[in-house]
C-alpha cells in the first residue's frame, strides 16, 4: 500500500466530511464543525499550518550525524520516534461514519504500536467512545494514554480510575475542549477548570498527568505548579476558538519559560517529518498528530496509520541528517530560522 492509495481511499470514504486536500491547511473546510474543519472562519486551523511554514531549516552537511537516533523516552516507555497519535473521536459525526468508532480507534492504536509508537485515545459526548478506546488500549497492554474531556471532576476521576485499571502509561485532560460545539450539541457539559480543581485531578492518580490545551506562558507555569507531568501546546486543531494564536508561535514562548520543568508536547498543523523537526526545534519534546492519522485510518486501517507514521519518521530522520543532528537533543533553535 502506498500513500497515494491511502489518500484516494480516504477521500472516497470521507466524502462530505473531508476533501483530503493536497495540502491540509483548513481553507476548504473552514467552519465545518462538526466535521474536520476549524471553528467559524477557520483562522486558527489555518494559522497552525501557515506559521509552521514560516519556520525554515538550516541545511548543514559537514558533520558526522550519519545515522541519527530518534528514540524518545515517554514516561518510562521507549518509543522509536517522538511522534504520538493524537486523541481523536467522532468517526460518525466528524468523519462520515465509513468506519465505526471501534474500527477507527483499533486502527489508530494498533497502527501506532506496529510502527514503534503509541496512541492517545479520546473522550466525547458519546460515552461509549471512551470505553472503545480503553478496550483498544487493553489489547496492547495499556500502551497508550487516555485523554478525558473537561467534565465535572467526579466524572473525570471516574474515567481516570478506568485508565488506571488497564495500566495506561499516563492519563490526561484536554482542557482546550472546554468550548467544543460537538459536546454542547450532545448535552454533555464541559468547561474551564480552576487551579484547585486541577490539583484535585492530579492528586487523584499516581499516573503521570497530562494537561492538553496550554497556549500561554502563564498557564504553562500553572501546569508545573499543580504537578502535571506534561503539557500539550494545543488549540484543539483550531476547532474551539476562532483567531486563536498558532501552536508554533505559542510553543516558541512556552518552551523558553518551562523547558526542563515539564514534558512539552505540541500538536496543530504538523503534516510531515520536517514539521516534526520544526516543532522540536521550537522547544517541544514530542508531537501529536491528528488529521493525517485520520486519513491513514480511513484510507488503510492499521496499515494506513502505520504508513503515515513511518513516512513521517523517515522524513524526520532525513531532516536530522541534513541539519547535523545525531539525536533528538541536537534539534534546537540553532537549526532553524523563523520568518514571523
Amino acid at each position: 500500500m502506498e500513500l497515494k492509495e491511502v489518500r484516494s481511499i480516504a477521500r472516497e470514504k470521507m466524502k462530505g466530511y473531508c476533501r483530503v486536500c493536497p495540502v491540509c491547511n483548513g481553507v476548504a473546510c473552514a467552519g465545518e464543525v462538526p466535521g474536520m474543519g476549524g471553528s467559524l472562519t477557520g483562522s486558527a486551523f489555518k494559522a497552525n499550518v501557515e506559521d509552521l511554514s514560516k519556520v525554515k531549516l538550516r541545511l548543514k552537511t559537514i558533520h558526522d550525524a550519519k545515522n541519527p537516533d530518534l528514540d524518545f523516552e515517554f514516561f518510562g516507555t521507549k518509543l522509536d520516534f517522538p511522534i504520538i497519535s493524537a486523541p481523536v473521536t467522532g468517526s460518525v459525526f466528524n468523519m462520515g461514519g465509513a468506519l465505526t468508532e471501534r474500527e477507527y480507534i483499533d486502527s489508530v492504536v494498533n497502527g501506532s504500536i506496529s510502527s514503534g509508537t503509541i496512541a492517545m485515545i479520546g473522550d466525547s459526548a458519546d460515552l461509549t467512545m471512551y470505553e472503545d478506546g480503553l478496550s483498544a488500549l487493553k489489547t496492547v497492554n495499556g500502551k497508550g494514554v487516555p485523554i478525558i474531556k473537561p467534565r465535572e471532576n467526579k466524572d473525570i476521576i471516574e474515567n481516570i480510575k478506568k485508565a488506571e485499571s488497564i495500566n495506561s502509561i499516563a492519563v490526561g485532560v484536554d482542557i482546550d475542549g472546554a468550548g467544543l460545539v460537538t459536546m454542547a450539541l450532545k448535552g454533555q457539559p464541559v468547561g474551564p477548570k480552576t487551579i484547585e480543581e486541577l490539583k484535585e485531578l492530579v492528586s487523584s492518580t499516581k499516573l503521570p498527568f497530562i494537561l492538553k490545551g496550554i497556549m500561554t506562558v502563564e498557564e504553562a507555569k500553572l501546569a508545573v505548579e499543580i504537578g502535571a507531568k506534561a503539557i500539550v501546546v494545543s488549540n484543539h486543531g483550531g476547532r474551539v476558538l476562532d483567531y486563536a494564536e498558532s501552536t508554533a508561535k505559542a510553543l516558541s514562548e512556552i518552551s523558553k519559560a518551562v523547558k526542563g520543568d515539564i514534558m512539552i508536547l505540541v500538536d496543530g498543523g504538523i503534516r510531515s517529518g520536517v514539521d516534526v523537526f520544526k516543532m522540536l526545534a521550537l522547544g517541544a519534546d514530542g508531537v501529536l498528530i491528528g488529521r493525517p492519522i485520520i486519513i491513514g485510518a480511513f484510507g488503510g486501517y492499521k496499515e494506513g496509520v502505520s504508513l503515515i507514521l513511518e513516512n513521517m519518521k523517515k522524513e524526520l530522520y532525513q531532516a536530522m541528517i541534513l541539519t547535523g543532528c545525531k539525536d533528538l537533543s541536537f534539534i534546537d533553535s540553532s537549526k532553524i530560522s523563523i520568518e514571523w
